[in-house]
């Protein structure tokens, strides 16, 4: 492939996620606004139309790797292991 081919799909590439950064930041809006409403209403599900819409406190339990890294060093290095991979950036 050549440098100006190169060029080409790198420019194409910034501008696709131009687009896609746009259309989340847009989603995004939309979404708040949603659950303004819903807040406002004082409501977790809503159906309009065929959609049914849920914004709802959803509780979840964590393992706190910082806490135990403090707390357990030696066991935090005996079961940790490094991972490799791969990381495309275009800056």
């Amino acid at each position: 492939m050549s440098q100006n081919e190169l060029a080409a799909k790198i420019r194409e590439i910034k501008s696709l996620q131009q687009l896609i950064d746009e259309a989340n930041a847009e989603m995004e809006t939309l979404k708040d606004e949603i659950k303004a409403h819903m807040t406002a209403e004082g409501t977790e599900e809503i159906t309009v139309d065929l959609f049914k819409v849920r914004y709802q406190k959803v509780s979840s339990v964590r393992f706190d790797t910082t806490a135990f890294k403090k707390t357990h060093s030696d066991l935090y290095t005996q079961y940790s292991k490094p991972t490799t991979s791969s990381r495309f950036t275009i800056l």
